[in-house]
């Protein structure tokens, strides 16, 4: 197609798909931004005074650690595990999902919790706390494991209570 200006339009070739060469950021700010990254994806584990601190008491099994992720404006989440594996998960905070899984409502202990019958036997699979301060709701579920690991994560989330 013709310019105004009466000459043809010359059309370039698109670039090809190649990667083209970059300039290397130098090598301490690719280490922080890379560190800082990882420091927010990592969970962090506690340490005994942070545990004596929650708004709730966990039996912990030798090899378990509770950790905690990237909280929320007004609410935390921490992950009972044992390595990299997740067991349960307990929500602190104003209001939370319950229930996330489906089954019979019990009240008991102080607490609502879904239990699951499966093949003849209960599961406990989610206990919600309330409460009159803050953190207002303290949610616990089991992270869906099978064999012991399963019946150990029930048996950790059961025992969790409220301080």
């Amino acid at each position: 197609m013709p310019l105004a200006s009466g000459a043809p339009e010359v059309i370039s070739p698109r670039p090809s798909a190649a990667p083209r060469p970059t300039t290397a950021a130098p090598a301490s700010t690719v280490s922080s931004a890379s560190a800082a990254e990882a420091a927010a994806a990592a969970p962090t584990v506690l340490d005994a005074r942070a545990i004596a601190a929650l708004p709730f008491t966990a039996d912990l099994p030798p090899g378990f650690s509770i950790t905690t992720g990237r909280p929320g404006p007004d609410f935390r989440i921490y992950t009972i595990r044992r390595g990299e594996q997740s067991f349960v998960t307990v929500y602190a905070g104003p209001t939370s999902q319950f229930p996330i899984y489906s089954g019979e409502q019990v009240q008991a202990g102080g607490r609502s919790s879904v239990v699951l019958t499966d093949d003849g036997v209960r599961h406990p699979l989610e206990h919600l706390f309330q409460r009159s301060t803050a953190p207002r709701e303290v949610h616990i579920w089991v992270s869906s494991l099978d064999g012991a690991d399963r019946t150990l994560a029930e048996t950790i989330a059961q025992n969790i209570d409220v301080r």
